[in-house]
This record gives C-alpha cells, structure tokens and sequence, in this order.
C-alpha cells in the first residue's frame, strides 16, 4: 500500500537506463568531436565527455525514484 507498484518501480528504471544511454552517448560523441578538432587527439576530453553524460543521467535517475517519497504541497495566497 505505501511502496511503489513493481510496473511504476519498472518504468522508472527503463527511462533511467534510456537517459543514461542517451547522455553517455552525447557526452561520448562530444569528447570525440573535441578530441579530434580542438585538442590534438588526447583521450582525456572523451573521458571527460563521457562522465558528465553519466553524472548527469545518475543525478536524473536519482530524482526519478526519489520523486515518490516528495509531498508536493500547495499554498493558497492570501487576498
């Protein structure tokens, strides 16, 4: 009754999963784009790319789940 359903739980980490491929991706396609045009060929801007694409997708996954446990509040104004 108060833990998230198992479709809801499998939702959540399908689009997890889905955002970590695209940002590890992006990130791995941009390192690669900067290595070969800006700096010479070094691997350090591939690795760099591809962290933050995977620091970026943890931090997303991360709020995704915890969303549930969040009260979302509403405040009237007073006139």
């Amino acid at each position: 009754m108060f833990g998230m359903s198992e479709n809801e739980l499998g939702k959540k980490w399908d689009r997890c999963l889905a955002d970590g491929a695209i940002k590890l991706g992006t990130g791995l396609g941009l390192g690669i784009v900067f290595s070969v045009l800006f700096f010479k060929r070094h691997t350090w801007p591939i690795s760099f790319g591809s962290g933050t694409g995977l620091g970026m997708a943890y931090a997303n996954c991360q709020n995704d789940l915890r969303s549930h446990y969040f009260l979302h509040r509403v405040e009237k104004q007073e006139q």
